[in-house]
């Protein structure tokens, strides 16, 4: 019992740079007494004293603003970061070393009994506002960004983000990516479920369409002068040259500005659609 307790404040101590004092997680920190009640709750519901196990969890979502059924099965050092809004459903599922902010909700959408709510594996960050819903997978080390919608199974190590989810970083696969990851694990977690350097999957889909616009519009140009070299098409204006354009993300937008803090103002030009 107390080395399940020690495992929970040091894992708050992990994740929460704010955390002074033990005394001071203990007995200020909301996800903390959650989690508490829930490991009483939860043994009541497996007892059979269902009714004393909804009461109970009931009083504790008033004196904490987090809602955990009974019936879920969570693991150990799970962590609930300011905590207001959690919702947990009956048959959740929530792996060890788990991290869940406020206004996380790991819903059914169906009204069906059984199996209806979602399956987190190990060391999963969901971002704050977040929708986990459904009897979906959300893989070891899986990344949910802050209010995201995620209805379908999430593969291990990647990070997902937008409405509905879109994958931003695919699953680490060969040897040196693994490595890499291990390195950032040990430097500290993604906060908010928000990965470091995610591309925007819009703006990253907008410029490759724009890119297969301008490949069409120079052979086309090409085809048409081929036809009128022969003959067979008379003469027409051309349309005016597409200018190169790119859609920016907002992160690579404040890349740009820090870059441009930084370096000698004689060193740089200013850059024209071509």
């Amino acid at each position: 019992m107390f080395e399940r307790l020690r495992e929970d404040i040091d894992c708050v101590f992990e994740r929460d740079p704010a955390a002074r004092t033990g005394f001071e997680v203990l007995t200020t920190y909301p996800g903390l007494h959650a989690v508490l009640m829930h490991r009483t709750t939860h043994s009541l519901w497996n007892y059979g004293f269902k009714w004393l196990a909804r009461l109970l969890s009931n009083l504790a979502r008033l004196f904490t603003g987090i809602e955990i059924h009974p019936g879920a099965r969570i693991g150990r050092r799970f962590f609930i970061d300011h905590g207001m809004g959690v919702v947990i459903g009956e048959t959740a599922v929530i792996g060890d070393d788990c991290t869940l902010y406020h206004g996380v909700t790991l819903g059914g959408i169906s009204w069906n009994k059984g199996k209806r709510h979602p399956t987190l594996g190990r060391d999963v960050v969901v971002g704050a506002g977040a929708k986990v819903l459904g009897p979906i997978e959300i893989g070891d080390g899986a990344r949910i960004g802050s209010n995201s919608v995620v209805v379908k199974s999430v593969a291990p190590d990647t990070t997902v983000v937008g409405v509905p989810g879109h994958v931003v970083e695919p699953p680490v696969t060969d040897e040196a990516d693994k490595r890499c990851a291990m390195t950032a694990q040990c430097i500290g977690f993604d906060a908010y479920g928000a990965a470091k350097d995610a591309p925007d999957p819009v703006a990253n889909a907008i410029n490759l369409m724009l890119d297969h616009i301008h490949a069409l519009d120079r052979r086309i140009k090409a085809l048409s002068q081929i036809l009128e070299k022969q003959g067979i098409s008379g003469h027409f204006d051309h349309l005016p040259d597409l200018q190169a354009c790119e859609i920016h993300s907002a992160q690579d937008e404040a890349k740009t500005e820090e870059r441009s803090d930084t370096a000698d103002p004689a060193d740089t030009e200013t850059c024209y659609p071509r």
